[in-house]
């Protein structure tokens, strides 16, 4: 007698079939989905190899190398690239600027952005419009508003607005970029920084502010704390550590890649008053045409960078549970 659950070679053939249509389908699916992802990343991965992987392989390479007029290696130095930069005194002057520069711009807006984030978080009306009001600025080019501040603001006739504010109160114009002793063109370059960089690391800290949960300030209260100084040195401030370390990070690490306020402020034989670290090294790589030696300053400059960000990090306690 024929069993009932047996298949007859027809309908083993159909399922066979259809398991293998099912393979396909899933096959032509996962292709299609493949395609589209790489459709997508696909152009970003091959600019990231071609315009960022592969320059910064290639500048390794010419550190070790002379290559002068020429992108291309010529002859084998070893590390005296290094050497030559290092006893330069024109990139060892250019770090005192940085240490300076950083000095001003690194403790003034880690405060004004935490002060504005504070009153900012504590609007209860419009707070999305001070965001953007506050944000907007980011969104400028550093040449533009370089040369809005050279120009405009700090120009150093009695037409610029500063020193159209000091003539209305009988003082004397100053010479905001060119004067050496005092040095105001600290005030331009810092001023400009300020204006163009303070709105992102207010929303940093208004995130922040925002992941503090509301019931520790009701305890608090109920405990007998007051408002202001207490509640923020006591809570407020150290359940910000992680926003306060990565403003600090982010800051050095743009205040040694200052560049073009320098570039565009401190103009003609202006410049050797305040001359960045990468003021420095485009003068040696373009104009003097040395990528080897040019390459071997970034390298140097990528490596203090990295350094002090990993000590500052260390030393903060940046990433660690509360």
């Amino acid at each position: 007698m024929k069993s009932l659950t047996a298949s007859t070679p027809t309908e083993m053939q159909s399922e066979q079939e259809l398991q293998q249509r099912a393979r396909q389908r899933v096959q032509r699916q996962k292709l299609k989905t493949a395609l589209i992802f790489w459709g997508f990343v696909g152009p970003l991965f091959l600019g990231l190899i071609i315009f960022f992987f592969i320059p910064i392989i290639w500048g390794v390479v010419l550190s070790f190398f002379e290559a002068r007029a020429t992108v291309l290696p010529t002859q084998f130095v070893g590390l005296q690239n290094y050497i030559t930069m290092l006893n330069d005194a024109d990139f060892r002057h250019s770090l005192l600027v940085f240490t300076i520069f950083a000095f001003f711009i690194v403790p003034t807006t880690f405060a004004l952005a935490l002060g504005l984030a504070l009153l900012v978080n504590s609007v209860r009306f419009a707070q999305g419009f001070f965001r953007s009001v506050f944000f907007l600025p980011t969104a400028c080019s550093y040449v533009l508003a370089s040369i809005v501040w050279k120009m405009n603001i700090f120009n150093g006739s009695t037409y610029g607005l500063a020193n159209a504010i000091r003539h209305a109160f009988g003082l004397d114009v100053i010479v905001w970029i060119s004067s050496p002793n005092p040095p105001w063109y600290w005030l331009v370059l810092t001023t400009v920084r300020l204006w163009l960089q303070l709105g992102i690391y207010m929303i940093i800290f208004i995130a922040g502010l925002q992941e503090i949960p509301r019931e520790l300030y009701e305890a608090a209260f109920v405990d007998g704390a007051k408002k202001g100084w207490q509640t923020f040195w006591s809570i407020t401030f150290p359940l910000l550590r992680n926003a306060s370390v990565s403003v600090l990070l982010l800051n050095i690490i743009a205040a040694f890649q200052a560049f073009d306020e320098f570039f565009n402020i401190m103009t003609g034989g202006n410049s050797i008053l305040a001359r960045p670290p990468l003021g420095v090294l485009y003068d040696v790589a373009l104009t003097n045409q040395d990528y080897g030696l040019g390459s071997a300053g970034g390298i140097i400059l990528t490596l203090i960078i990295i350094i002090f960000s990993l000590i500052q990090g260390r030393l903060l306690g940046f990433g660690t549970r509360d």
